[in-house]
């Protein structure tokens, strides 16, 4: 499907935009000469901007404008679809040439850049429901306290021992839980070495 935009300038030049596929097909007319250029879309900058009475595209690879269109020409809204178009076109065209999805995490987040995550009243807190024994606590205890600095780990050290004494108690597991997440960049050393994974 082509989609054109035409511009007309009083005794200087006319201006032709044809999207047409993965191309922009530019055809500019004065009173001596005519000048055709193709650009593909995949080079193209999708977020364009303004300069003076223009709104510039510029390359993704070159610097200064590929594609300038006189503002609001012929009238504001033909000219709004049709930038709205070829801003859609070019990042789609881009998207599939890199490899992207469009509607890709990126793209979904775009819209949502300045809003705030939710709080929450209470921070969410997923606890395993796999049985633990007295073995693997004894055998994760020993491990973290041979390879990991022990004053690192109290507070994880001491939450493994109140749960094995009581293995059925949801606050000694809280407290294990509570105890890992404040590990920070520890926790993927705790993992490898422990047998109980939170």
């Amino acid at each position: 499907m082509t989609i054109k935009l035409v511009q007309k300038q009083f005794l200087k030049a006319s201006r032709e935009f044809e999207i047409d596929n993965d191309v922009i097909n530019v055809r500019i007319k004065t009173l001596f000469k005519e000048e055709k250029i193709t650009v593909i879309l995949t080079s193209l900058n999708p977020d364009p901007v303004i300069n003076g009475t223009l709104l510039e595209f510029h390359s993704r690879v070159q610097s200064g404008p590929t594609l300038s269109l006189l503002l609001n020409k012929p009238n504001p809204e033909k000219f709004n679809n049709f930038v709205n178009e070829l801003k859609r076109q070019a990042r789609e065209e881009f998207n599939s040439f890199a490899g992207l999805k469009s509607g890709s995490k990126l793209d979904r987040m775009a819209g949502n850049v300045y809003e705030e995550p939710p709080e929450f009243d209470t921070p969410v807190k997923k606890v395993s429901g796999k049985s633990v024994c007295v073995e693997s606590i004894d055998i994760s205890i020993q491990m973290l306290n041979q390879y990991l600095d022990v004053k690192d780990l109290g507070p994880l050290i001491f939450a493994l021992e109140a749960l094995k004494k009581d293995l059925k108690n949801e606050s000694c597991f809280s407290q294990l839980v509570n105890a890992f997440a404040d590990l920070g960049p520890l926790q993927g050393a705790v993992l490898t070495l422990s047998l109980i994974h939170i």
